[in-house]
């Protein structure tokens, strides 16, 4: 008896040391491995985003984050106790945090605190003996040097989701990483990011590197040129402080975009480490829509700006002549309505350059009527309007350009003629992005050329130096002749240099600038004077509208202006445009001084142009 017992005995531990070492063996051997040497990862530097002159505006930061290893913290209770002085959280928050890990990630180090500052990392790292299981790691954050800067434009990083993993199953991403979200940021995603990197750690038995045995660097993103100059951009956001609005500007040479900025705006320094719920909360409350990029999301009536379009599509199909007139008397009957001018005396007798000049509405009421709605759209198309620009941003608008077909398919209802002379003016069914005015008044300026807009410049690999300068891209041409254009040109030049133009706010003494103003209704003007409490509401109150060029011989700069609810285009979003042509050409607009007081006419009639279809 006692020798079978003895045997069953042995067996017992036989079969105890096969179940160890054979069937578990695997995974003990990865324990015991895990008691001395642990791999740690090492997240890339995210590439550096600079402006066209080499400025930087975004760069990266040390951030200090504490992790705890649940192996090592023994006992845990007594260590997060210990801890609890040194961090500013509760023995209950630390408790928390720790509880929401399954037990199964023991070897893996729990997040308990990002960013905790460089005092409580002092703190900790001279108290490491005394709190086993507790490390530091250290990790680059993206900074946004200078805060609410182009947030629009440059955009912002968040840590990602299960949607956005999925998207990137085949890159290195993992779930606590950080990409883009908006802006540059996301589009540009693929340059920033960089690769990620990794170093082999031996540790004590408190968890505490002792050694590094083997690394492999992580590489950082490229770094990325935009075609934004700093000056401009920030001259821009300073002079829309108190409104809601936009400015887009472009170099009409090539269609790099030199500003664009929307307002209100937000620290993009908010969203890096988590944006707080009341933060979070007062941005989607705040009726201005600060998330809201309007300068290429916002969607407006572009009002007496689209009688540039109205202008070139009447010269180029003949309906009218640069000399023909037409009496203003202050309102224009259409069937059994009456559609006013703005000019209540009206403007009298004004051909095409008056009518441009000073914004006559009965003169385009008349020009619309002769074209029609189609032809109309046509040309706006052609100008960029209705379709997105192309820049490399996301979530762009498409505005709206409306035709007979459009309006049937969308509403059951036949087009109505009348609905066309609002059109003609801007106003009715059209809409358009301060980008897709920004473009088109570009185009305008280079004698019709019309370019993608670009906002990328150069991209560098780490340590290295740029590339070459990106081409512009031209995507097209506006279909008038050259004569046609330069007649629409001496109309925007009297808008601010001529002495019955609506924007003479809008000059300098040493340059000329070039333009058209726009007012855009937010409700009907009946209706507006009906409601006697919403004449003193800024929200039923008109947008502004300032299109222009500088200079106007050679022009080195486009302009596209809205000012929400600024009532004037003249008066609100003029005098944006002067002191953005100011800053940007700076000293070269003090060496020019013009002494014209008229623009000289283009050498023959427009008469003699072709049809639709042509550019000259």
């Amino acid at each position: 008896m006692l020798m079978i017992a003895l045997l069953l005995a042995v067996m017992v531990l036989v079969l105890r040391l096969f179940y160890l070492q054979i069937i578990k063996g695997q995974e003990f051997r990865r324990l015991s491995l895990n008691n001395s040497i642990r791999l740690q990862n090492i997240d890339p530097p995210r590439g550096f985003i600079y402006d066209r002159h080499g400025t930087l505006l975004v760069d990266n930061r040390p951030s200090f984050d504490l992790f705890v290893s649940l192996k090592d913290a023994r006992p845990l209770a007594e260590t997060l106790a210990r801890l609890s002085p040194h961090t500013g959280l509760t023995v209950e928050d630390l408790t928390q945090r720790v509880q929401s890990v399954p037990r199964k990630s023991a070897f893996k180090p729990v997040l308990i605190e990002r960013d905790i500052g460089r005092d409580a990392l002092a703190t900790v790292e001279s108290h490491r003996y005394d709190l086993p299981g507790i490390d530091v790691q250290i990790r680059r954050l993206r900074n946004y040097i200078f805060p609410n800067f182009a947030a629009h434009l440059l955009g912002y990083i968040g840590e990602i989701n299960t949607k956005e993993l999925a998207l990137h199953e085949n890159t290195d991403l993992r779930m606590g990483d950080q990409i883009g979200k908006f802006g540059v940021e996301k589009s540009l995603e693929q340059y920033l990011r960089g690769e990620r990197g990794g170093r082999q750690v031996e540790v004590n038995a408190n968890g505490q590197v002792v050694r590094v045995l083997h690394t492999v660097y992580a590489r950082s993103g490229h770094s990325v040129y935009l075609t934004i100059d700093r000056a401009l951009q920030e001259k821009a956001e300073e002079l829309l402080t108190g409104e809601a609005g936009a400015v887009v500007a472009v170099d009409p040479q090539n269609g790099e975009i030199l500003a664009l900025a929307s307002n209100p705006s937000f620290d993009q320094n908010d969203f890096v480490t988590g944006i707080t719920t009341e933060k979070w909360r007062a941005l989607i409350e705040n009726p201005d829509r600060p998330l809201n990029n309007k300068a290429i999301q916002g969607e407006y009536p572009p009002a007496s700006t689209y009688k540039i379009i109205a202008s070139l599509a009447a010269l180029q199909e003949k309906v009218i002549t640069p000399e023909e007139t037409i009496f203003c008397p202050g309102y224009h009957r259409f069937g059994n309505r009456t559609y006013r001018c703005w000019r209540r005396g009206g403007h009298g007798k004004v051909d095409l350059n008056q009518a441009i000049a000073r914004s006559c509405d009965v003169y385009f009421y008349q020009v619309g009527q002769r074209l029609g709605i189609d032809r109309l759209a046509f040309y706006a198309r052609s100008a960029g309007l209705g379709k997105r620009t192309g820049i490399a941003l996301g979530h762009e608008s498409r505005g709206l350009v409306p035709t007979a077909a459009w309006k049937k398919r969308k509403t059951g209802i036949a087009w109505q003629e009348g609905e066309t002379l609002s059109v003609a003016i801007g106003q009715g069914f059209n809409l358009a992005t301060p980008l897709q005015m920004a473009m088109f008044t570009a185009a305008v300026a280079n004698d019709g050329k019309r370019y993608q807009p670009l906002l990328v410049k150069k991209i560098a690999k780490a340590g290295e130096q740029p590339s070459a300068a990106r081409p512009p891209k031209l995507i097209g041409r506006l279909p008038v002749t050259d004569i046609n254009l330069a007649l629409v040109q001496k109309g925007m030049w009297e808008v601010v240099q001529g002495e019955k133009g609506t924007a003479r706010i809008a000059r300098l003494k040493q340059i000329d600038i070039s333009g058209k103003t726009g007012t855009a209704q937010v409700v009907s003007l009946d209706k507006f004077e009906e409601n006697e409490e919403a004449k003193d509401e800024r929200r039923f109150k008109d947008h502004a509208w300032f299109i222009a060029y500088a200079p106007s011989e050679a022009p080195r700069i486009a302009i596209a202006i809205i000012v929400e609810h600024g009532e004037h285009g003249s008066s609100a979003a003029g005098p944006i445009a002067r002191e953005m042509v100011r800053t940007y050409l700076g000293p070269e607009a003090d060496a020019q001084v013009s002494a014209r007081t008229e623009k000289p006419a283009p050498a023959e009639d427009a008469s003699a142009a072709g049809g639709r279809g042509g550019h000259g």
